[in-house]
């Protein structure tokens, strides 16, 4: 059964700074894709980064400059190191497989405001 926990989310002033992180089991994790998604109010989930078994990284062009993607396969978890955050980085992050699958997890709130 696969299990996908974030973690890391919270309130931050714009210009800030959040490092999410994503634990996952019953997946043979180091040799998936792995990424980040995010949900806003209104809003269709999007992709935001993605990370490749060997490391190779994509970044959504909103987030590219800002945001770092990485894993660590010993831990079986995948980060998100996040800074200069702006109110429209304000969403509910996820992390899943890439391409995604049904199992998600709970997600993490992001809010940023002053």
């Amino acid at each position: 059964q696969v299990q996908l926990v974030e973690s890391g989310g919270g309130l931050v002033q714009p210009g800030g700074s959040l490092r999410l992180s994503c634990a996952a089991s019953g997946i043979i994790f180091r040799f998936r894709s792995m990424a980040w998604y995010r949900q806003a109010p209104g809003k269709q989930r999007e992709l935001v980064s993605s990370i490749t078994s060997t490391g190779t990284t994509n970044y959504a062009d909103s987030v590219k400059g800002r945001f770092t993607i990485s894993r660590d396969n010993a831990k079986n978890t995948v980060y998100l190191q996040m800074t200069s955050l702006k109110p429209e980085d304000a969403a509910v992050y996820y992390c899943n497989k890439d391409p995604p699958t049904k199992d998600w997890g709970q997600g993490t709130q992001v809010t940023v405001s002053s």
